[in-house]
């Protein structure tokens, strides 16, 4: 791999920037100005012909998403723009470094697509504990307001919930209206339930979603606000593109996954890799290269000695608690959306949690599935009831307490727990951890005949920062009950009942 392949530095630069003049001596605000100076219709072609496609997890095209959005405006409430920072996928850290080190690039972009969409107004949806990343970036946005850059574009700051589902694109439009983050039924372009209570009738099955999703029909007065919803790498890659245009983004990735993607490298438990860190790739970029940058020791070919504990052999990775695992023998895939699809995985949004061979794959299938199963919100009974029966007969097993039949019963409850789901978190649970118990079966069986040791489920929870090559995770998510308290005993309502009377 050409060095200059993973040396790739568009939207997050080697060094912070100091100030919104330093970002303008490199030449921001170059695409801002360059936008505000055509037609919409100019901006969305751009962004179709380079081909950037959404970083938080899905990977849809973003023009396409720009086009869709501005068919649907309204002719009497104003479309909104709301940029995702609400990062909450275990082993991610990427928005918030582009936060920290870009703030600028992400505005700049927010208010092109404010041009884009007609919109005068721009919100940054991230969390309230992200507390050093909201005070740079509300002090990047008075900067940019003493510049003049703003216009008639008011941007405000939404500090959400700590819930993993207020990332979901309909749960953040949900928490920005006062409600809690449950995902609901109706199109993410959708803002407000109100409507979606009116035309029951014109709900649909067809969604085309992996989680039996129903969404509700456009409105047929056209008195639903269209909103625009970005993540905030994608947001960020705005700027460059306008400002050099598609063949220019281009020239770097792959035909189908062009220009670079922002990559979270950690480890499943501290120390299992040796530097921690969030680096930014060409798309293309061999996974074992990306691993690399964080970990020396990759596979079965490396020579480990059990007594040095600087030596971590890395077996599998996990993409967040999203896609099935990955092995190490697949460790030659581009990085890319169309070459983790070829794997029956998913790239996600660029958060490689490593497993080294010192770990328990049955412990992090335990951790993952308590993870989804206490943020499950229980609008979708077997969602959450499916879950946590699954997540406790894991416990069991890595604790050596099964029954005769706990193996049957988690196969069991991973085939119903997508039950008439309105996310994909069921989906998730069902696809991560079946993969960590189809390619670890051997680990199973060792568990199940108590040959191996007994251990406790790996904490899997947000990934509060990573500082000088360390990684600190939520600590406080071991206390987490299902109900979203922190208190000594669970109620036994889940948040979907706890927290409201109404439901989407």
């Amino acid at each position: 791999m050409a060095a200059e392949t993973l040396d790739a530095h568009r939207v997050l630069p080697l060094e912070p920037y100091v100030d919104l003049a330093e970002y303008m001596d490199r030449g921001g605000g170059r695409a801002l100005v360059a936008a505000r100076a055509v037609e919409p219709e100019a901006l969305i072609g751009e962004l179709e012909a380079s081909g950037l496609r959404g970083r938080g997890g899905a990977g849809f095209p973003t023009g396409t998403k720009w086009r869709t959005i501005a068919s649907y405006a309204s002719a009497v409430l104003e479309t909104s723009v709301i940029v995702n920072a609400a990062e909450g996928e275990p082993g991610t850290y990427k928005d918030r470094a582009i936060l920290t080190a870009n703030p600028y690039a992400v505005l700049e972009g927010a208010l092109i697509a404010a041009h884009a969409m007609g919109s005068r107004s721009v919100t940054i949806a991230t969390k309230q504990r992200f507390g050093d990343v909201v005070e740079r970036l509300r002090a990047a946005i008075v900067e940019l307001h003493d510049a003049d850059w703003l216009g008639q574009v008011e941007i405000s700051v939404f500090e959400g919930p700590d819930e993993y589902l207020y990332g979901e694109e309909t749960a953040l439009l949900e928490a920005l209206d006062g409600r809690p983050p449950f995902p609901r039924i109706a199109p993410p372009w959708r803002r407000g339930v109100v409507e979606v209570v009116a035309y029951d009738s014109d709900v649909t099955s067809e969604s085309g979603l992996a989680a039996d999703v129903e969404m509700a029909t456009p409105a047929p007065d056209n008195l639903s606000p269209p909103v625009l919803v970005d993540n905030v790498e994608t947001i960020a890659n705005v700027p460059p593109i306008i400002a050099n245009g598609a063949a220019w983004f281009r020239s770097i990735g792959t035909e189908k996954s062009p220009g670079t993607i922002v990559c979270t490298l950690t480890g499943v438990v501290t120390g299992a890799i040796q530097r921690p860190s969030v680096v930014e790739v060409a798309m293309g970029t061999r996974l074992g290269d990306v691993i690399a940058q964080a970990n020396d020791q990759i596979g079965d070919d490396v020579a480990v000695d059990d007594d040095d504990p600087e030596m971590h052999r890395v077996v599998a990775v996990m993409t967040g608690v999203s896609n099935a695992i990955v092995g190490v023998e697949q460790f030659d895939t581009p990085v890319s959306y169309e070459g983790f699809a070829a794997l029956g995985s998913g790239l996600g949004s660029g958060s490689f949690i490593i497993i080294d061979h010192r770990t328990d794959p049955v412990a992090v299938a335990a951790g993952a599935s308590r993870f989804l199963a206490v943020e499950s919100c229980g609008q979708c009974e077997p969602c959450k009831r499916d879950g946590l029966a699954i997540a406790d007969h894991l416990a069991k097993l890595c604790r050596h307490e099964p029954d005769a039949l706990t193996l049957e019963s988690i196969e069991d409850r991973l085939g119903t727990i997508t039950r008439g789901a309105r996310c994909n978190l069921a989906l998730q649970h069902q696809v991560v951890v079946g993969s960590l118990l189809q390619r670890f079966g051997d680990r199973v069986q060792r568990h199940l005949q108590e040959s191996d040791e007994p251990t406790e489920p790996v904490l899997v929870a947000e990934l509060l920062s990573i500082d000088g090559g360390i990684e600190t995770l939520d600590s406080s998510f071991a206390d987490k009950q299902p109900d979203w308290t922190h208190d000594a005993v669970d109620s036994g309502r889940a948040p979907a009942e706890r927290l409201t009377d109404h439901r989407a």
